[in-house]
């Protein structure tokens, strides 16, 4: 039996680390892109996201994209900031716990993948044919 006295969660900061080692290890073709996009963690998607993408359960969640995808860019586009991938800390951690066998910078490493896909301009279709993941 595991002692889990005095163990913490992994906190913004670790999950944000984490995810950066996921961007550093992207193919060559992909990292300069990738590394254009901010990683920005928050404990969960704020309520008017939620509502806008009709998802009743913050914990269904753990990650998106927000930005206009490579393939839609255009010069005239007047840039409010970098694109960002979100990530939120609190369904991650529940993903992570639920799935048990997975390591937790390997769960974190998909997700990132995942919403720079979508930066790249890539649907959520053509990532699930793919990415196996989810199933």
């Amino acid at each position: 039996m595991t002692d889990w006295e005095g163990v913490s969660a992994p906190d913004a900061a670790e999950i944000e680390a984490l995810a950066h080692q996921a961007v550093a290890s992207l193919p060559a073709r992909f990292a300069g892109h990738a590394k254009d996009v901010a990683i920005r963690v928050a404990e969960f998607a704020p309520e008017d996201v939620l509502d806008e993408l009709q998802i009743d359960d913050p914990f269904e969640l753990t990650g998106l994209y927000d930005g206009i995808p490579m393939t839609e860019k255009s010069i005239a586009d007047q840039s409010g900031g970098p694109d960002v991938v979100w990530l939120f800390r609190r369904p991650i951690l529940d993903e992570w716990a639920s799935r048990g066998g997975v390591a937790l910078n390997e769960l974190i490493a998909h997700i990132v993948v995942h919403e720079l896909a979508h930066h790249f301009g890539w649907s959520d279709e053509q990532i699930a044919r793919i990415d196996q993941w989810w199933e």
